[in-house]
């Protein structure tokens, strides 16, 4: 293992999309015109989604 890869990065990566993701949808959910809460949302899909893979993806091979 050279300096800088260490096997937990990719994982703790995905659940800061996944927090920073939720952050957001929670930040816009009452402030904010419908049109930019609808894109967060969205985006927010996508990168939880992201996420989520990169948070349980299996390193055993």
């Amino acid at each position: 293992m050279h300096a800088g890869e260490h096997p937990q990065r990719t994982p703790f990566y995905g659940v800061l999309m996944i927090v920073a993701a939720l952050a957001a949808s929670a930040a816009v959910s009452y402030v904010g015109p419908v049109w930019l809460r609808v894109t967060v949302y969205i985006l927010t899909v996508a990168v939880v989604a992201v996420g989520f893979v990169m948070t349980f993806r299996d390193f055993s091979y």
